[in-house]
């Protein structure tokens, strides 16, 4: 299991999946999907477009990775996980399948998530890439629309040493024909999506081609700007800076959508943002867990994640800045830490999964960096240390790893 393991667990290539789901009957092949990749912004992409739909009454499908708490997170309708007995009965009824085959974690999981939604006769599937595209076990289904947020460095080991690379690979999920929203773009990925959309035939739509967003600086309201038609406001439980590019990517996708779903309408755009935690249960995404102090976490954990959390900490009005982080030991940490202010106060911590730096390395770490703090090993008791050390009007930031977030939302208050 990548997540708990990492490298070790990664199986590349669409063979595995392919023959797992032959094997199966194809539950795939029924369903109707929007696919979405991209470094950073997938989730809650995937989790912003699920919410429209189930407001616009189609019973929904989202398939998301990784987990915070619960594997069934991974797989939902109408924002309710798969049941224990379904992952309980797939699993019994395909174990000799599975021992002949010896699929990836990952590869039962998606087989696993195109079953439930085929038994549920979902309407449409909202499926979140795993990592990459091209290779990804998602990547052998034919999506009514594809959306890529943006390209950073990220799985390096697996997709490619530079952006134009990392960009070829996510761009792996265009299909011939298939309309594609690309969320952001760069002078290094603009050319490459063009080619790879040119030579699929694929019509190419630019979110910044549409429309242009801001957050306001109320937390939760954002003002979308439309090239054709009038600015408009939406309010979004997921206040971070970052989602402005999400939500504009969202827009462009919907109004692609409308086109082929008349039952859509703009109330269902502005209603599935701001109903986006309560229809699907989003967590994670710059989620304050309290205020006075205000505790919030994000689970953003490479250079490009960390760009945008770091936007959104000095956009959030606060007196002083305690950082509480952990991260997994597979990844060069230089350009995550040189973005980190010195002036801040820190709390190194380590998760429980067997994948992250032991909290005293870390702070060996970053104390090459000219970061100060202490090292505690637990997170709940982390993040207790530096809510008694905090004043009523300081901003104490929970992540680095997805695994030190999902540590506190399962011990924590």
């Amino acid at each position: 299991m990548y997540q708990r393991v990492g490298a070790a667990a990664y199986k590349e290539g669409l063979d595995g999946i392919m023959t797992l789901c032959e094997r199966l009957g194809n539950p795939q092949k029924g369903l109707k999907f929007i696919h979405v990749a991209g470094t950073n912004g997938k989730g809650s992409t995937s989790h912003f477009l699920a919410s429209i739909f189930q407001e616009a009454g189609f019973k929904t499908g989202l398939y998301t990775s990784p987990h915070l708490i619960d594997f069934r997170e991974r797989i939902k309708v109408d924002g309710e996980m798969v049941s224990k007995e379904f992952v309980v009965e797939f699993t019994e009824r395909n174990k000799a399948l599975f021992e002949e085959l010896k699929p990836s974690f990952f590869e039962m999981t998606v087989a696993m998530c195109f079953e439930w939604f085929t038994l549920q006769k979902t309407d449409i599937v909202v499926l979140e890439v795993g990592m990459g595209g091209r290779l990804d076990s998602t990547n052998i289904i034919t999506p009514e629309i594809s959306i890529i947020t943006n390209i950073g460095l990220d799985h390096m080991k697996f997709l490619g040493d530079s952006i134009e690379k990392i960009a070829a690979e996510k761009a792996g999920i265009i299909k011939s024909n298939i309309p594609v929203v690309i969320s952001e773009i760069t002078e290094q990925t603009l050319p490459v999506f063009k080619s790879i959309a040119q030579e699929k035939n694929a019509p190419l739509i630019f979110a910044e081609d549409i429309s242009y967003c801001a957050q306001q600086t109320e937390r939760n309201t954002f003002l979308i700007h439309p090239k054709n038609g009038d600015t408009f406001s939406v309010t979004s439980p997921l206040s971070g800076h970052y989602q402005e590019a999400n939500i504009c990517g969202v827009y462009a996708a919907f109004q692609v959508l409308k086109e082929k779903c008349p039952e859509l309408q703009d109330e269902h755009f502005t209603n599935g943002i701001r109903q986006v935690i309560q229809n699907t249960g989003l967590r994670g995404r710059w989620e304050i867990l309290r205020e006075h102090p205000t505790l919030v976490c994000d689970i953003g954990h490479n250079a490009h994640g960390f760009k945008r959390i770091m936007d959104s900490i000095r956009n959030f009005p606060h007196q002083n800045l305690v950082m509480v982080l952990g991260f997994v030991n597979d990844k060069d940490l230089s350009p995550v830490l040189t973005q980190l202010p010195k002036n801040a106060q820190y709390v190194f911590t380590q998760s429980s999964s067997e994948r992250s730096i032991p909290a005293g390395e870390l702070s060996q770490i970053a104390h090459t960096f000219g970061l100060e703090g202490h090292d505690i090993a637990d997170v709940k008791e982390a993040v207790a240390y530096a809510l008694g050390n905090a004043n009523s009007d300081d901003l104490i930031f929970l992540g680095g790893s997805t695994f030190v977030v999902a540590d506190y939302l399962v011990k924590g208050d």
